[in-house]
């Protein structure tokens, strides 16, 4: 793919010095420069791509936008409301600019249908936040669903401050060029690492710190992507009364099911608090001004939840994105699980060729089947083969592919501090520097070890008494108090039977011990 730099100084907004071409994949580099706002004050009909909901209501109510007639369509609105909307706007000779995600972009294309009208011919499509596209494709499978569609276009382009580009061979054969953003200035922000064992106990000692560093009171924003994650932070740090958590529809309805009634699926100014907490939903093209440069945390828990990962050249530069006046510090504290295998780009490339491989032997022997039962029997083997992840509607899915790759790439970096690192040095964005080291005896491992359901009784408590014996030198320090407490709350009966006859009694009566039915 043909690549142009463009340069651009400090203060320059994008439509200064471009108006984005068809059949571009535009790199911004920076996040807040403006593509959106360039295609919305475009003199043409342009359909833009959010692929998340928060964007559209933000930019529909967006005085800046007032008068550039855009309309978002989202769940709620139907195809009757697109419709009437495409009628008023060629009545009254306006440019269509419609905002839509891309779950509803069947509405769209039905009511230019409707309307016979050639959406193809007679607008720009602009899918923003691409690399989304494959960050998020294997949880949310109709993310794609413009793809197709796209490629009809006379005009298109897509656009990121991260993008991904993409393995579809499609982007070749239109001949799709990258345009790279490159500012004349440097742009790199500091960002401190705590490595722990302890992802709670770690977020003890880190935020005081980054209290104590505030010259005036401010927000800490952290990024956690996981709500049961955030639920259990917030209680234990005894911070749920002050804090406020923002991400999708569904889980606002579980946390509220849970008792905590200040989480929303839409960014307000109004819902501020001093600590607010951000899913992946609110990653990528919101803006956000506040009256404040705030602190950023990001926490990755990987025992806890594989979904915490934070990739350092896409999620960590558009979160920090989303502060439209800047963050005062940032932070990232990081568990690492050295269980993730490692594995490079060409490994994986030759494991994807293979899995294609063993998928086309595999359907070859299918097809030439001479009975139904050996027909069933290759289908059935066909079915659980890996390389079916990869196909839609029997079609390669390049975008799956895509996934696959970044996804195992990221995976890989968080099996060791050194290769996170590494991966941190790659982009211009973060001076990545590991400020502490916190590792405590009762880790987020072992913590999860005892609470395995599928760990025998025997084997966990096994290990809790490991964990009690290794704690018994340092019984009167406050940080040992808080392991105890924990292990308590696993299992009361194991804890209190070490504390009265010691490691030795148990081993002797281990068949006994292990068979109480007294477990958490």
């Amino acid at each position: 793919m043909k690549k142009i730099i463009l340069p651009i100084n400090r203060g320059q907004r994008l439509s200064d010095i471009y108006t984005i071409e068809k059949n571009t994949i535009l790199c911004k580099t920076l996040t807040g420069l403006g593509a959106t706002y360039s295609e919305i004050k475009a003199k043409r009909h342009s359909i833009i791509i959010e692929l998340n909901q928060p964007p559209i209501v933000g930019k529909c109510k967006d005085p800046k936008h007032k008068k550039d007639n855009l309309f978002g369509v989202m769940q709620k609105v139907t195809v009757d409301d697109v419709i009437e909307y495409l009628e008023d706007t060629i009545a009254n000779g306006k440019l269509i600019k419609i905002l839509c995600t891309p779950e509803s972009f069947y509405k769209v294309k039905q009511s230019f249908e409707y309307l016979e009208l050639n959406m193809y011919t007679m607008c720009f499509m602009l899918l923003d936040e691409c690399h989304k596209l494959v960050k998020d494709n294997d949880y949310r499978e109709d993310i794609t669903l413009p793809i197709d569609d796209f490629f009809h276009f006379d005009k298109k382009a897509m656009v990121s401050a991260t993008p991904i580009i993409p393995s579809d061979p499609r982007f070749e054969e239109q001949g799709f060029m990258l345009v790279e953003v490159k500012p004349s200035y440097n742009y790199t922000k500091a960002m401190n690492i705590v490595h722990t064992n302890n992802v709670l106990e770690a977020l003890k000692v880190t935020l005081p710190k980054i209290k104590q560093a505030q010259e005036e009171p401010r927000s800490i924003c952290f990024f956690i992507n996981s709500t049961d994650m955030i639920h259990q932070l917030m209680n234990k740090l005894n911070i749920i009364e002050d804090s406020a958590v923002f991400c999708s529809t569904k889980s606002v309805d579980k946390l509220k099911r849970n008792g905590f009634n200040h989480a929303y699926d839409n960014w307000n100014n109004k819902h501020k608090k001093p600590y607010m907490f951000f899913t992946s939903r609110f990653y990528s093209a919101l803006d956000m001004e506040l009256d404040e440069k705030p602190d950023i945390v990001f926490v990755t828990e990987p025992y806890f939840a594989e979904y915490t990962m934070i990739a350092p050249c896409t999620d960590a530069v558009q979160a920090i994105g989303r502060f439209r006046c800047g963050v005062s510090t940032i932070h990232h504290i990081v568990n690492t699980n050295e269980s993730y295998p490692i594995r490079t780009k060409s490994g994986i490339v030759e494991y994807l060729k293979a899995s294609r491989d063993a998928y086309k032997a595999i359907k070859n022997i299918y097809l030439c089947a001479t009975s139904i039962e050996a027909r069933n029997a290759f289908k059935a083997a066909l079915d659980i083969l890996p390389f079916n992840k990869m196909l839609k509607n029997g079609r390669t899915d390049y975008f799956a592919i895509d996934n696959y790759m970044d996804e195992a790439l990221v995976k890989s970096s968080y099996n060791n501090m050194d290769s996170l690192m590494e991966l941190y040095g790659k982009t211009n964005h973060f001076k990545a520097e590991i400020s502490d080291s916190l590792f405590y005896p009762l880790g987020d491992k072992e913590r999860l070890t005892l609470e395995n359901k599928n760990t025998s009784i025997k084997e966990s408590r096994k290990k809790l008494v490991e964990i009690l014996e290794s704690l018994k030198n340092d019984m009167d320090s406050p940080i040992i108090q808080t392991h105890i407490r924990e292990l308590r709350r696993l299992d009361p009966f194991i804890v209190e039977a070490y504390e009265k006859v010691g490691k030795e009694v148990i081993e002797i009566n281990n068949s006994s011990f292990a068979s109480s039915t007294c477990r958490f």
